[in-house]
């Protein structure tokens, strides 16, 4: 006569089937692989970066070219006056439409120790760009100044802007930089404005509008990363 089977041996039966299906299907994959993988995606979770709380009194400094001063934009229509609105926080707009990172770089420190913000918006290097400057010494000078701001204890948003070329993407120095860097980044709003119309006051600058999805953008970013 047949022995019948107890329940905990028919779990111990279907969690052996279980384990046995589970080995067929990871044969030929070796545990360093599914380790490195592991690792790897811990790496990418750890890398994500946070910025500090931003107190009301403290100052944000929104650095860069005629894109920070607000060139085409009219009656307080700058991004940095927007986002002030926005944060309500205080927002320097310390643009100089035509500036190139070389004479950003020079611009920076005396700004740095004047204002003491919490926190750098650098949205420059558009001017290297359509001037066919070097890329290396873009990136170079931009990197200084991010260190500069680092070593003062300022965090800082890097904003990318495109390539030269109609309709395309922006630099992959920018995003280069911020996993260098290990900084928070706005990859695409600059670029994606510039491809519709309705943002535009000429082919390189924003209008009222342009500059306010700029600065919702921005005030968004600081949120999601806890600056807000």
């Amino acid at each position: 006569m047949a022995r019948s089977i107890s329940p905990s041996a028919a779990r111990w039966i279907s969690s052996a089937a279980a384990v046995s299906l589970w080995s067929n299907a990871l044969n030929g994959i070796s545990v360093k692989t599914i380790l490195l993988t592991l690792l790897l995606t811990l790496v990418g979770c750890s890398e994500q970066k946070e910025l500090t709380y931003i107190p009301p009194e403290a100052v944000i400094l929104a650095f860069g070219d005629s894109l920070t001063q607000g060139v085409g934009s009219r009656n307080g229509g700058d991004y940095p006056t927007q986002l002030e609105q926005l944060t309500g926080r205080r927002v320097i707009n310390a643009g100089v439409s035509g500036e190139t990172t070389a004479e950003g770089l020079q611009r920076l420190p005396a700004l740095l120790d004047q204002h003491q913000p919490a926190l750098l918006i650098l949205l420059e290097g558009g001017n290297d760009i359509l001037r066919n400057l070097d890329r290396a010494q873009l990136k170079q000078n931009l990197s200084q100044m991010i260190s500069l701001a680092k070593s003062q204890n300022i965090d800082v948003v890097l904003v990318a802007v495109p390539e030269k070329n109609l309709f395309s993407a922006s630099a992959p120095l920018y995003q280069e930089l911020a996993e260098e860097q290990q900084l928070v980044i706005e990859p695409e709003i600059v670029a994606s404005l510039l491809h519709d119309n309705r943002f535009k006051s000429d082919p390189v600058h924003f209008n009222n509008l342009g500059y306010q999805q700029l600065a919702l953008r921005l005030s968004e970013l600081l949120k999601e990363h806890n600056a807000l």
